[in-house]
């Protein structure tokens, strides 16, 4: 299933039912797990584009279940992680881009053309609108919905709609959630969770307190509120 016109390196570790297309270029050091799909012209473990790189041994590894389509580049780590990680069950569309040291968990759809800069993470679910254009160390929570096109310089937090021009917080995703099976209780939390957060008239500590105070711990709340409390560049604002 590995086109005669690809090239796989011996180094690199390959899952079982995997289809390699014609003109893909498979790097060292580099593992693939079941069941993937790498598309035409994919370069998958390239050296990465960071100055900083010396030569260091460092990994791409690619989860179960995982399209990757035509001219897909995904890049291997550097000292900073040691590897890029893409996870299980991702479609990852045609000109997109994977910089070092990028952690990308499960379930995710990037659309054409979106490019991650180094050291993004991405956490389960997300769906990236073609375009996108990513800056490095951003993570991007979980579940949320992300306009084509956007320019990402802040943290987006899980649940979360953005889009406009600069990128804004534009509701939560309840259309996803939906079909997730999620429950109307659990999508009325997230609202609350959101509505404090961003309407309530205080500042993200106070919020955040304000919300732990007076809401009851649940899964929901408290990934948000994790998230919050962790980013290190901030979140996008309403």
């Amino acid at each position: 299933m590995i086109s005669s016109l690809a090239y796989v390196s011996p180094k690199a570790q390959i899952g079982k039912n995997v289809t390699i297309d014609a003109f893909a270029y498979i790097d060292d050091n580099v593992i693939i797990g079941d069941n993937c799909h790498i598309f035409p012209s994919a370069v998958i473990g390239a050296v990465p584009q960071d100055l900083k790189y010396k030569g260091e041994e460092t990994w791409t590894i690619i989860g179960d279940n995982c399209v990757l389509r035509e001219f897909v580049t995904i890049h291997r780590g550097t000292a900073s992680k040691g590897k890029t990680v893409v996870g299980n069950n991702n479609l990852i569309m045609a000109y997109c881009h994977v910089a070092h040291d990028c952690i990308l968990h499960d379930n995710i759809i990037m659309s054409n053309v979106t490019q991650l800069a180094g050291e993004v993470e991405i956490d389960d679910y997300a769906v990236i609108g073609g375009g996108t254009l990513v800056h490095q160390f951003t993570h991007i929570g979980g579940h949320v919905m992300i306009q084509g096109g956007s320019k990402i310089n802040k943290d987006i937090p899980p649940f979360a709609i953005v889009a406009r021009d600069p990128i804004a917080f534009c509701g939560i995703n309840s259309v996803g959630l939906n079909r997730r099976g999620f429950t109307p209780e659990q999508i009325h939390t997230i609202q609350e969770v959101y509505r404090l957060l961003y309407q309530g008239g205080m500042n993200t500590t106070q919020a955040l307190d304000h919300i732990e105070a007076t809401m009851p711990s649940s899964p929901e709340r408290n990934m948000i509120i994790d998230f919050v409390r962790s980013s290190t560049r901030g979140i996008v604002r309403a």
